[in-house]
């Protein structure tokens, strides 16, 4: 029985050994699993972030666009106004009568608008340089004196006024639209901005929480193998308490009467392993047994 019982406590401290193994690496994949967790949390909470401000972004790029749409609208209106009244100006000066050396206001503007342009784009030396000039210093000052003359007539004047103010307010509202369209495509590349961030943070969080449920499974395996240990554990230190009482029987039938404990024996071995307990000292399986046999558990 001696050997056998040395076997179970081999076996028991081997279990236990075990157990202890499989409890400090549980508390390592726990460890694990919380600074995933915490590291999920974090990317999350910067996704949350990011798709606040690029909505945000995104209202503003919405407002901007609307009033795109209103001053589209309000520039559609100007340029029909504009054009019904440059038609009506046209025909106007169509019907006046004109010199037969005289040229059309409408063909001196396209002259001003050749020569300018040729002045910007081109390469001239000193003296074509400035017949171009001159020629155009000409037209200018033929289209000021022809339109001089148009206004000298009241009609024709208050004609010309609502051309020139309607060309105005259609050119502002052009500028406007312009400006807005600009600010609403700065709004939309800060929303895109944060949504590729988002994403990509996504997609990093995601891999935490991958790593956050493959460490916690671990984790509750190793959880569960630890317990197991313990419970065999537990198991054999009931069976080797059991045969060291059947030996300590064996060996008090064949001792003498005197060498038996008596009940006050017992019951003071019981208080000395309570005071041992209450000091805070660490108890074996048996002193437990034997606080339980006296009543004190």
């Amino acid at each position: 029985m001696s050997d056998y019982l040395e076997a179970l406590e081999d076996k028991r401290n081997k279990l236990n050994s075990e157990a202890e193994s499989h409890r400090k690496k549980r508390d390592r994949l726990n460890q694990e699993t919380k600074q995933h967790a915490e590291t999920r949390d974090d990317l999350n909470a910067q996704v949350k972030k990011l798709l606040m401000e690029a909505n945000r972004f995104k209202e503003k790029r919405d407002e901007y666009n609307q009033l795109v749409r209103e001053e589209k609208v309000k520039r559609d209106e100007l340029t029909m106004e504009y054009n019904n009244a440059k038609a009506e100006l046209d025909e106007i000066r169509k019907s006046r009568p004109r010199k037969d050396d005289e040229i059309s206001i409408g063909r001196l503007r396209k002259d001003l608008r050749a020569l300018e342009f040729k002045q910007m784009t081109e390469v001239l030396d000193a003296k074509k340089e400035r017949d171009l000039i001159d020629k155009i210093s000409t037209i200018k000052k033929q289209l000021e004196s022809r339109e001089q003359e148009m206004e000298a007539s009241d009609d024709l004047r208050e004609l010309l006024a609502k051309v020139r103010e309607t060309r105005a307010r259609m050119d502002d509202c052009h500028k406007q639209v312009n400006e807005y369209a600009d600010l609403a495509q700065n709004e939309h590349d800060s929303m895109i901005e944060r949504f590729n961030s988002s994403d990509k943070l996504r997609k990093e969080a995601d891999r935490g929480q991958e790593a956050f449920v493959d460490s916690k499974i671990k984790a509750d395996e190793e959880h569960h193998k630890h317990v197991n240990m313990i419970h065999l554990v537990h198991d054999l230190d009931r069976l080797i308490f059991a045969l060291r009482n059947k030996r300590r029987g064996l060996d008090k039938r064949t001792s003498s009467k005197m060498q038996a404990p008596s009940p006050q024996s017992g019951k003071m071995e019981a208080e000395r392993i309570f005071e041992k307990f209450k000091n805070g000292e660490k108890l074996s399986t048996e002193d437990l047994m034997v606080l339980q046999k006296h009543g004190f558990l």
